[in-house]
């Protein structure tokens, strides 16, 4: 299986989008009367939390990718993977 990276900012992303459809739905429906001032914070709120998110996973990555190319120049740096 071909493995990718993961993007947890696009995830918290989704998740919001997929909130705000859900409360758009429940409006619609008229399951839940919400107010339209209601949806903005939400969706600002989650956009802000996204790039958090994105922000702190690219610093994790940076910082395991610099810690690998230092124990590889460490033993040599052959350049062969194995395991």
């Amino acid at each position: 299986m071909l493995r990718h990276e993961i993007r947890p900012g696009r995830a918290v992303a989704g998740l919001v989008a997929l909130t705000l459809a859900a409360g758009y739905g429940a409006d619609a429906a008229g399951v839940w009367n919400a107010p339209w001032t209601f949806f903005l914070p939400v969706f600002f709120g989650g956009l802000w939390l996204a790039a958090t998110v994105t922000w702190v996973s690219y610093g994790v990555r940076r910082r395991r990718n610099a810690r690998r190319a230092t124990a590889e120049a460490v033993r040599g740096g052959s350049g062969a993977h194995v395991g």
